[in-house]
């Protein structure tokens, strides 16, 4: 029987990476769940290899958020495959939206739903006529020759794609074209990476290639949306054709999970909304089933939402039931459930509209249809909280999800075995409880395996951004210094912030005084931030240095990869609590009762020690890298929170005061 060594593509293995493998190799021998919380350098992305070798033909799907990381398993799986298993298979699936080399406006799965579909009933009409070869149809060719480029209702990549063959039973059946066949073939066994994808496909469909080539493939890397979206995941198993049962799943930086799951099942609609589900009704009159009685009704959910500006709080909780009451009250509904009867019937012929006319994209009454169903779900269902919210002189309703576990939970209770990997999963006993409750699962923290002398870990006694002493002038001058005495620190440095309130405050006081680095404040537009974040990151080549003043959970602080003299230190001033709001107070009162004492840990401390061990995780990423790590908040110190930070960095981290880290700091430069 196969084992990890058969697959590891390496020479030796690093501090307590064997530890870790072997514990893959049990879980998937098991079909379990398990927890690895391994900082950067450990090799986790080596976990690949023990399923491999404990596959036993079940196919593996990797999740991943960005495409970097994808980009990470693509060379470790190319690594395996030249040194080890030649006839390894993998492939990837990014969004359609990175992939679909097809013009248009809105949304682009629905598009490629809707095209596809009047695309396939054509090229049936013409093999009807004895055409089986839909690429050289004349009749297609010049269909697609006269189409509106901006409201396409025929695709040529997929025309060229698909071909009919008869079958033995007298019918037709509609196959890969042997171009399509030939490329999936090919990009299974080199590789072809996402830049270049639009290339190597050609004339024909870049996702259909890859979904073709997934389906023969050992090893599936795909995004987040493929697996937590229940509609995209359904549709990709279908295409797959295998099940759930027979899949073993590999989720990377699974700290992530709670947060991506709680984004896509929570859902808001804003006043503009409501009046664009009022015209689109209008234009409905008389034709669908209730559109009269719906448009009776938006007037008093408007109405609702009128009520909820006056109110004082920025965000808070509103009750669904009066909500529900209010709405049909004076209408011809006498329950909520008849209401959403006709409006799912409106809602699917507003679909129906919309693909008959190329327009691929979510109406309005989709919209305030998906909204209203969750509403009424949430009623019964805790783990969701109807939630109000004032942006920007606009009111925003939501149904949001606070607790990602049953989704969690559901999932992988359906697939063979499930393999949790990230650098900040700590700690990792709390992360378990979190998202799998009482299920049994295997846990494994890794120490840090990069030289212990190459890095400098302080913790501050003496600031604190905690609400009671911001205006504090000791404590702000103290913060003050401690940015001033870090800025003369060699190289690229960063310091996180909790909020861009507080960023722009203190970036506005100390920068007149930063005369040795080019200074950057990052922006809330992204555009902004991309731009700036590649000049900063392009300074050490050019014999410069910057600093940047960032916001702990914001653009520059997750998901990066700095790599040498590109970050040298890392500085997180304050303590990245969440707003304390009502919702806020109600979101910890559900874990409170869920979880006991532990539940506002769960719920409130631990995402802001996850966002600042992410800021300072920027700085080590190779063995090499040397650094400065400083947690500036005296709260790092509370027993709690420091016994929530990683082992690594409790064992390793120096208390300082603003007297004496300045010569701290100049000794670790020296």
């Amino acid at each position: 029987m196969a084992d990890t060594a058969d697959f590891f593509p390496y020479q030796s293995y690093r501090k307590n990476q064997k530890e870790m493998l072997d514990a893959v190799e049990k879980t998937a021998e098991e079909n379990g769940i398990l927890l690895i919380d391994a900082p950067t350098g450990s090799g986790k992305s080596s976990v690949i290899a023990s399923l491999l070798a404990k596959a036993n033909g079940r196919k593996i799907l990797v999740a991943v958020r960005t495409i970097s990381q994808l980009q990470i398993f693509i060379r470790e799986l190319e690594l395996i495959r030249h040194k080890k298993q030649p006839g390894l298979k993998f492939v990837y699936l990014i969004g359609k939206g990175n992939m679909c080399p097809l013009g248009g406006f809105g949304d682009v799965y629905r598009r490629c739903e809707g095209v596809k579909a009047f695309t396939t009933a054509l090229m049936q009409q013409r093999a009807d006529r004895g055409t089986f070869d839909p690429s050289t149809d004349k009749q297609i060719l010049d269909q697609i020759r006269k189409q509106d480029k901006e409201h396409p209702l025929i695709c040529p990549y997929f025309v060229n794609s698909r071909v009919f063959i008869q079958s033995e039973e007298g019918g037709r059946r509609m196959i890969p074209s042997p171009e399509l066949k030939r490329k999936s073939d090919m990009v299974q066994k080199q590789i072809v990476r996402p830049a270049e994808l639009l290339g190597f496909a050609g004339r024909v469909c870049p996702y259909d290639l890859m979904l073709s080539a997934a389906r023969g493939a050992d090893v599936v890397i795909c995004n987040y949306y493929h697996l937590f979206n229940d509609d995209i995941r359904e549709q990709l198993y279908v295409n797959l054709q295998c099940e759930e049962k027979n899949v073993m799943l590999l989720l990377d930086e699974a700290h992530n999970l709670g947060d991506v799951i709680q984004t896509i099942q929570s859902i808001k609609i804003r006043e503009t909304d409501i009046e664009a589900a009022a015209n689109e009704i209008a234009s409905l009159r008389d034709k669908v089933r209730g559109s009269e009685a719906v448009r009776h009704v938006l007037p008093r959910i408007a109405e609702f939402m009128d009520g909820l500006r006056r109110s004082n709080e920025a965000e808070d909780w509103f009750d669904p039931t009066i909500f529900n009451r209010f709405i049909i009250k004076g209408s011809l509904y006498e329950k909520p459930e008849a209401m959403l009867e006709d409006i799912i019937s409106i809602k699917e012929a507003m679909r129906d509209r919309g693909i008959e006319k190329g327009e691929y994209r979510e109406s309005a009454i989709e919209k305030l249809c998906e909204f209203l169903i969750r509403l009424y779900r949430s009623s019964t269902d805790p783990s969701f909280l109807t939630v109000y919210s004032k942006d920007d002189e606009s009111l925003v309703l939501e149904v949001r999800n606070i607790d990602p576990a049953n989704c969690l939970q559901e999932l992988v209770s359906k697939h063979s075995a499930a393999i949790l990997i990230s650098g900040t999963l700590s700690p990792v006993e709390s992360y378990r409880k979190y998202y799998f409750g009482q299920m049994p699962v295997r846990t494994i923290s890794l120490a840090n395996s990069f030289p212990k002398e190459n890095r400098l870990v302080l913790g501050t006694r003496d600031i604190t951004t905690a609400f009671s002493k911001r205006q504090n002038p000791e404590n702000t001058q103290a913060i003050q210094e401690y940015i001033l005495a870090f800025a003369r620190l060699p190289g690229n440095v960063a310091i996180y912030f909790p909020s861009y309130q507080l960023q722009s405050r203190f970036a506005e006081a100390v920068i007149s005084k930063i005369r040795t680095k080019q200074v950057f404040v990052e922006p809330r537009e992204s555009d902004e931030a991309n731009e700036a974040l590649k000049e900063f990151i392009s300074l050490p080549e050019k014999h410069k240095s910057g600093i940047l003043f960032a916001v702990c959970g914001g653009k520059w602080s997750e998901g990066l990869d700095y790599r040498g003299d590109q970050l040298t230190a890392a500085l997180v001033i304050g303590f990245p609590l969440a707003p304390f709001t009502p919702v806020r107070r109600m979101v910890n009162s559900y874990y409170k009762r869920k979880f006991g004492v532990e539940g506002e840990f769960i719920a409130y401390t631990l995402p802001a020690i996850n966002k600042s061990m992410q800021a300072l995780g920027r700085v080590l990423r190779t063995e090499k890298d040397r650094g400065v790590l400083i947690l500036g908040d005296q709260r790092f110190l509370d027993p709690e929170i420091f016994g929530g930070i990683s082992p690594w960095m409790q064992d390793e981290l120096i208390e300082c005061d603003v007297d004496t880290v300045k010569d701290m700091l100049k000794k670790w430069v020296s």
